[in-house]
């Protein structure tokens, strides 16, 4: 434990659907679902209007549209979470060289580290000045936690939602955790913690006055003693900078059980295909391919393969996928597929297999390519033909609340689409009211989908936001 709150944890308010009301004038205050809108589809964010429901993250998308009918549902749009979250790390790394993130929206900060903040007076002033200038560069709030150690900076965060700021004065840790439910700890799950609750232990202080060697019965050697020692306040886990990307992996749920052996063998090498896309982005290649069912029955089978080398090569991931596809058992239906490398490295060795089959189809020696079918779709009777159909079959998707232009109206972004039309509404996020609706065909030449616009608008120099640093 340190001795003054130099721990930092920020955590953005509701990111994504915050992210979607920024972009919307017209969503603003209103509440706002985002995640896989399918029968399957499960909620990924919920705006704090929709919390007010009871829609909450993980909720099945089906009984969030029961709770809140009237609600506005998106589909994500990742390339925009991206960028904010870019935005965001970038002022976190102005106030310590030691930033750990944890997700898209979630960060801890060692402002001991970067000579931030000293004491409490300095931490206070520092977070104070974070908050002022995410919002100022992002047009969104996120909430700050201040304390001692990683898990009360965390704490302090959620008690600080939303859009605010907590600061845990060490030396009075055991007092803060005593009221608080088990579950707050780290490493305690549904499962550990009803294990502690049928040993009528239910709150933090409950776990001290039991003692470590209660605990450590309860739950084991390691297990127990980390736990007593976090229920007593003291966690002494530094922040890491660079932490170790162990797997990369890609998963799709279906809306309905895929039954077609064909279809699920065309759905296994378009995750292997999505998955390498991520291999390469984060800079690795893996040895180990893993494939996983979720069949009809939520039963689930994984399967693993390990090559010889590691790989970065599409087409050998594919066949890997494939070879351990043919493995299982999937007569019944499929209701999600997954594909994830392991054993990741910095460097790729080829595979000569692979290679050779590469040269020979740049060469021309390889067949001609079966053709590509797509799902509902007549077959096609060649692969021009089939680039055709999947071209037609994307100008005719227009996924909910994505950005758009028209040649006429302008930006705007998808209210809705179905029978031959889509919805959209022409506003922009610097809009000063809510825009305008108008439907179109979906194959309308002058509308087509765009890049999303910046939250903010960008001064004449280029950049938006302060550019001092903090």
């Amino acid at each position: 434990m340190r001795p003054a709150p130099t721990v930092l944890h920020l955590d953005m308010d509701a990111f994504f659907a915050a992210a979607e009301q920024a972009a919307k004038p017209s969503l603003r205050g209103k509440p706002v679902v985002v995640g896989g809108l399918g029968p399957r589809g499960v909620v990924a964010t919920a705006s704090y209007e929709a919390r007010r429901f009871g829609i909450h993250s993980a909720m099945p998308m089906a009984q969030a549209r029961r709770l809140a009918p009237n609600a506005a549902y998106l589909v994500p749009r990742f390339a925009l979470y991206r960028t904010v979250s870019e935005q965001v790390m970038e002022l976190l790394g102005r106030l310590s060289p030691l930033v750990e993130p944890l997700s898209l929206d979630e960060a801890f900060v060692d402002l001991e580290a970067g000579g931030s903040a000293a004491d409490a007076a300095s931490a206070l002033a520092t977070g104070e000045r974070l908050r002022r200038d995410i919002r100022a560069v992002t047009g969104l709030t996120g909430s700050v936690g201040l304390a001692g150690s990683k898990m009360l900076a965390k704490i302090a965060s959620e008690q600080a939602k939303p859009d605010g700021l907590v600061l845990i004065e060490p030396g009075t840790e055991r007092e803060l955790l005593g009221p608080m439910s088990v579950r707050t700890l780290p490493g305690v799950g549904p499962a550990t913690g009803e294990h502690l609750r049928r040993a009528g232990m239910t709150t933090i202080a409950d776990l001290t006055e039991a003692g470590e060697d209660e605990l450590v019965r309860l739950v084991g050697k390691a297990h127990g003693t980390s736990l007593y020692r976090m229920a007593s306040g003291h966690d002494d886990r530094p922040v890491v900078a660079e932490r170790e990307t162990k797997s990369v992996s890609v998963e799709d749920t279906f809306d309905v059980d895929l039954h077609d052996r064909v279809r699920v063998r065309t759905e296994v090498e378009r995750l292997a295909e999505r998955c390498v896309r991520r291999l390469r982005e984060s800079g690795h290649s893996g040895r180990t391919i893993v494939l996983k069912v979720r069949r009809y029955d939520f039963s689930t089978l994984t399967r693993s393969e390990t090559l010889r080398g590691p790989t970065d090569d599409p087409g050998v991931v594919r066949e890997a996928a494939g070879r351990l596809l043919e493995s299982l058992d999937t007569t019944g239906g499929v209701r999600l597929l997954g594909v994830g490398v392991t054993g990741l490295t910095d460097y790729t060795q080829e595979d000569l297999f692979a290679q050779a089959a590469a040269d020979a189809e740049a060469a021309g020696a390889l067949d001609e390519p079966d053709p590509v079918v797509v799902p509902g779709e007549p077959e096609p009777r060649s692969d021009t033909d089939a680039v055709a159909v999947a071209d037609e079959v994307a100008e005719r998707h227009w996924p909910a609340g994505h950005d758009v232009r028209h040649a006429e109206f302008g930006a705007g972004w998808v209210q809705g689409s179905g029978v031959g039309r889509v919805t959209v509404r022409f506003e922009e996020p610097t809009s000063a009211v809510p825009g305008r609706v108008r439907t179109f065909r979906t194959d309308d030449p002058d509308l087509e989908l765009s890049e999303p616009l910046p939250l903010v608008a960008v001064p004449p120099d280029g950049e938006a936001g302060p550019r001092a640093p903090v």
